[in-house]
């Protein structure tokens, strides 16, 4: 019975304790998206009987369904039901792959796994596996391409979308987001507009979005009238009646020789039309070896009879009546040709011990699927050469060249279209690449009007050419220089001759070219050296430069920045002063993902000395987070001056922003701004819950939502933020918020009462337990105690009181084991004496039976 009532006890304290934390026994179970077409693993854990592998079975249901659609058991072909067949494997130990998903795929998958000869109720041999499939937007309806009202009629345009999560449809009238109206009544499917005015004709678009992608549909409405009208009032009816393509043409892919054809179907009143094609842009009939292949019907249907290769590209169809502007329509025509060689040049040179190239450039369309080659009119097998590599171009390129790769190549390349030819014969030859035999110092220095001697030499098979350039791409002074050799002399040397000189080495195998610096000195005038060793360091709106002081000219000097955009002329340098004595400045308000030149001239008392070498530094692409601040240079405050200039113009806000609360967390939503003239970059999400400071999500490019997890409780207030390249928006109007449940703080706060309330049921339940035990251990004591006193002693009533045995009750007694031995005694011949009474607490006595002797 007490082991009944502690039993309770410790289920009632069980149940307390997982009330308390929110505890609950359930299987574990998993949440797995995919989109339609992917391949998901669906987890199936278990634990082996006393962690050692024994045989199991493997059972996948789907939930309501009792027959598993998957088994398998090791050594047997596995079972699975027609709809899974192909698409399904197991991944051991008891996990499934499931490939091509489907939208049918969607719902409660249940994993079961069963041990042979082993008790069937096993923890953890369950799993439970949600698959939630997500599929971008499709039209299930759509509205005509081309319809044609009347002013005062009523239209009505229907398009829906299916697709997971539920598409969102969107109407925009010349790409400005509709709006509902007095005549504008905007449906689920529909788009209803009653008494039609001039303004409700135009380009209509249905928008279907969700978080998987963003489809649209275009109508376009043109208000219906007739030859008279136009006649009468041509710029009332400007925009009525002008040409509309209803059939625009299609892309297509022909096999070369074959016959295309494009549609380019149209409507107009009046019905005039007149039609043109273009080839990328370009009118056919002014592309003589096009036009006589082509025949435009009175339709407007373009025919292209027979097809080449060159004809891929891009047919625009235009249409017109001569209202309004006209109409065009443009497709891609792909012609597919046998894989063909377009370049092999003979002969052609590798360099010996260097890595070489046999050219054999391939066109092919569709691509090429593998090339022959041959080497002195024997098959080349490229696989069975090492060092040999076939590259995706058709050509041979050689690691390492050496004399057994001279030869005579051919080459034919192969598509599944077959070939149109091998290659002429390539003649190819190892020579000895350029060396230089005498290379230039790095820096030469030389006083004004001096003359100055360079020397450069090398040697190669066949012999190298030596040529001699000036690195900034200027020329060399014609009548001051003049080359002997491989040297370079300059006569008279002025001041436009300081800068950085090019040595090339060039024959038929390879190019290489050294450099060195001419330092003209000027100690004479007293002018400065260009400064040396320039380099540059660049962000996204600003470069840091750097460099090496020259020669001063026995004069303090100081140094002017120039700078420009790369390849903007001579007349676009800017300029900055740097304080003096400083060898590093930084220079701001650049423009992101802009190539820039930058040049440094030294300066002192007697004037403005040369300038270094042009630099040339691209500045990064800008990732703006809103920090407006600028960073200082070691003088202060960024430089002003012609610098600087403005960020540029500010994005406008956001709008219709929408909250959602989802199983998964907050949705938010919002449409870009209505005047896109200033283009949005991404946009920031900020939040934040009473009193507390904005904090923000992001940056979010290319979608206008965002998916907020595991937000906790409150009331939130939500804005959104459109940034530009260069400048912050304004943000978006508030949204408030209230998320319901129990905040963290009280999650805490009760986790920690759980835990004291739980720590004193188990020291009440440890005492209890202790009592109970020490109660039982004296019960059973005692018990055993009065049993072995019972053997030997017998209770009898007190004759003299007239008493009766066992309380005095007057029924008989049942033989007691005393009763036993008394009998037992006499049998034996022990005959009683007599009576002691032996007085007791009970105030009973009791009989001894002695032996008579």
């Amino acid at each position: 019975m007490i082991f009944k009532i502690l039993w309770r006890f410790l289920a009632w304290f069980m149940c307390l304790w997982a009330f308390i934390t929110g505890y609950s026994p359930r299987e574990k179970l998993h949440t797995i998206t995919s989109l339609i077409g992917e391949d998901v693993t669906l987890p199936c854990a278990f634990e082996f009987p006393d962690g050692k592998k024994v045989p199991y079975i493997v059972n996948w249901n789907r939930e309501n369904e009792k027959i598993p659609f998957f088994m398998w058991y090791d050594g047997y072909p596995p079972h699975m039901s027609e709809n899974y067949r192909g698409r399904v494997s197991l991944i051991k130990p008891a996990s499934l792959n499931l490939t091509n998903v489907q939208d049918s795929d969607q719902g409660w998958f249940i994993c079961s796994v069963f041990f042979l000869n082993r008790v069937s109720d096993m923890p953890h041999n369950t799993s439970r596996v949600q698959l939630k499939v997500h599929a971008p937007p499709q039209f299930i309806q759509k509205p005509p391409d081309v319809v044609y009202v009347k002013v005062g009629e009523s239209l009505t345009l229907s398009c829906a979308a299916t697709g997971t999560p539920e598409p969102e449809i969107t109407w925009l009238k010349d790409n400005r987001v509709l709006k509902e109206s007095i005549t504008v009544q905007i449906l689920s499917t529909k788009l209803r507009i009653t008494r039609l005015q001039e303004s409700d004709f135009g380009d209509y678009l249905c928008k279907a979005r969700n978080n998987e992608g963003t489809i649209t549909v275009a109508s376009k409405v043109i208000g219906a009238g007739n030859r008279s009208l136009l006649q009468l009032f041509p710029v009332w009816f400007k925009s009525y009646g002008r040409a509309s393509i209803t059939v625009p043409p299609r892309n297509t892919t022909k096999v070369v020789g074959q016959k295309a054809e494009f549609i380019c179907e149209a409507k107009a009143l009046p019905t005039n039309l007149t039609h043109r094609w273009f080839y990328n842009n370009i009118e056919i009939s002014q592309l003589s070896w096009l036009e006589t292949r082509t025949l435009v019907r009175r339709d407007g249907t373009l025919f292209i009879n027979p097809t080449s290769a060159e004809d891929s590209g891009k047919y625009t169809c235009e249409v017109s009546n001569g209202i309004g502007e006209p109409e065009t329509a443009s497709a891609y025509l792909s012609v597919e040709y046998p894989a063909r060689v377009v370049h092999s040049p003979s002969p052609q040179y590798l360099p010996l011990g260097n890595p070489g190239m046999v050219i054999c450039d391939v066109k092919s369309n569709p691509p090429f699927q593998f090339v022959t080659w041959t080497k002195d009119s024997t098959p080349y097998q490229v696989d069975e050469h090492h060092g040999v590599i076939s590259l995706k171009n058709g050509s041979l390129l050689i690691q390492r060249v050496s004399h057994v790769h001279q030869g005579m190549y051919r080459c034919t390349p192969y598509n599944i279209h077959g070939t149109a030819g091998t290659s002429n014969r390539m003649e190819v030859f190892v020579r000895e690449p350029p060396m230089f035999t005498i290379k230039p110092n790095g820096i030469y220095q030389s006083l004004l009007g001096s003359e100055i001697t360079i020397p450069c030499d090398g040697r190669g098979q066949p012999k190298p050419v030596i040529m001699w350039r000036r690195a900034d791409g200027g020329r060399l002074p014609r009548e001051r220089s003049s080359r002997q050799g491989g040297n370079l002399t300059i006569y008279n040397l002025q001041k436009e001759d300081h800068g950085r000189y090019e040595c090339v080495l060039e024959n038929d195998i390879a190019t290489l070219v050294t450099s060195t610096m001419i330092l003209i000195e000027m100690d004479i005038s007293g002018m400065p050296h260009a400064p040396t060793n320039v380099t540059v360091n660049t962000s996204a709106s600003a470069a840091t430069l750097s460099w090496l002081p020259a020669y001063d000219g026995r004069y303090t000097q100081s140094y002017i920045i120039c700078y420009r955009v790369a390849n903007q002329g001579a007349n676009s340098w800017r300029t900055m002063s740097v304080p003096d004595g400083a060898t590093t400045f930084t220079l701001y308000r650049l423009d992101p993902d802009t190539e820039y030149e930058f040049r440094v001239q030294s300066r002192n008392a007697f004037g403005k000395g040369m300038y270094s070498e042009v630099i040339k530094a691209k500045t990064s692409t800008e990732d703006f987070l809103g920090n407006s601040s600028t960073p200082a240079t070691d003088y202060g405050a960024p430089p002003n001056g012609p610098v600087q200039k403005p960020l540029g113009p500010k994005p406008f806000s956001p709008e219709d922003i929408t909250i959602k609360k989802r199983a998964d967390g907050v949705l938010i939503l919002w449409k870009p701004p209505l005047d896109q003239t200033i283009p949005v970059a991404f946009y920031y999400v900020e939040y934040r819950v009473e009193s507390e400071p904005w904090k923000r999500w992001g940056p979010i490019k290319d979608r206008t939502s965002y998916l907020a997890k595991k937000v906790p409780p409150g009331t939130y207030k939500f804005r959104v933020w459109a940034y530009s390249s260069k400048e912050i928006g304004s943000p978006s109007p508030e949204i408030s918020l209230t998320i319901e449940g129990v905040s963290p703080e009280v999650t805490k706060s009760r986790a920690i009462t759980a835990g004291v309330v739980g720590g004193i049921l188990f020291l009440i339940a440890a005492i209890v337990l202790s009592v109970c035990a020490v109660k039982i251990c004296n019960k059973r004591k005692r018990r055993k105690a009065e049993k072995a006193y019972m053997m030997v002693t017998c209770p009898v009533t007190d004759a003299r009181n007239g008493g009766h045995s066992h309380g005095g009750s007057p029924s008989p007694l049942k033989k007691s084991p005393c009763h036993q031995r008394r009998t037992k005694a006499s049998e034996e011949g022990c005959t009683i004496g007599r009576y002691d009474s032996i007085a007791t607490t009970g105030g009973s006595s009791r009989l001894v039976c002695e032996r008579n002797k």
